[in-house]
């Protein structure tokens, strides 16, 4: 489990991109809630933040969420499917370039 949420709430950024991107708010939850961690944040303001990556149908899909722990509060901050381009082959980490 990536990360424990009481309640979503969604950024107005988050959802004009999921609707870009054609991810639901079913698969961002699935994303958050069954997903694995492979970034922190803890210096993200207001908010500690993390990235977190899931796959819905085999398609990965990025999340990134603050989470507000005294009340189980999750803000999606924005949802994506990273590019082949930028991530490597597992979609982990990014690609570096020298």
């Amino acid at each position: 489990m990536a990360i424990k949420c009481t309640f979503f709430t969604f950024t107005r950024h988050a959802v004009m991109q999921m609707f870009e991107r054609e991810i639901s708010v079913d698969d961002v939850k699935k994303v958050v809630t069954e997903g694995e961690i492979i970034q922190s944040y803890p210096n993200d303001k207001p908010y500690p933040s993390v990235l977190i990556l899931g796959f819905i149908n085999k398609r990965p899909i990025h999340t990134v969420v603050a989470s507000e722990q005294t009340l189980g509060e999750c803000i999606i901050v924005t949802a994506y499917q990273p590019s082949a381009k930028v991530w490597e082959d597992d979609f982990k980490k990014r690609i570096k370039y020298e």
